[in-house]
């Protein structure tokens, strides 16, 4: 894989719950504490190491943002570090929500 692919939230949900994928949430702290998809992983440049540590390259890892945009980036610079199966996920958070998939609150 040269690039990622975008996926919708319904997709991402599957990868995680079927092929092991890692869900990968870059909203600021404030938003990732205040609510998030269900066992998303925290990703932001202190935790990148992190993420390196306990994830495989040929593993899928899929990338959520606000609301699809941001997370594009991301994706591609994971793609350049050699990551083979990257997702970027369609609507963000949002799109998650209103996909009515499970979610964390502090709420």
């Amino acid at each position: 894989m040269e690039t990622f692919t975008e996926i919708t939230p319904e997709q991402a949900f599957e990868l995680v719950e079927n092929e092991g994928g890692t869900l990968c949430d870059i909203r600021d702290a404030h938003r990732y504490a205040y609510s998030h998809a269900q066992d998303a992983f925290h990703l932001t440049n202190e935790s990148y190491g992190h993420l390196l540590d306990e994830v495989d390259y040929d593993e899928p890892l899929i990338i959520m943002c606000y609301h699809g945009v941001s997370s594009r980036n991301t994706a591609q610079f994971l793609v350049e570090q050699g990551f083979e199966q990257v997702y970027s996920v369609k609507g963000g958070f949002d799109g998650w929500v209103h996909a009515g998939l499970p979610i964390e609150t502090t709420y």
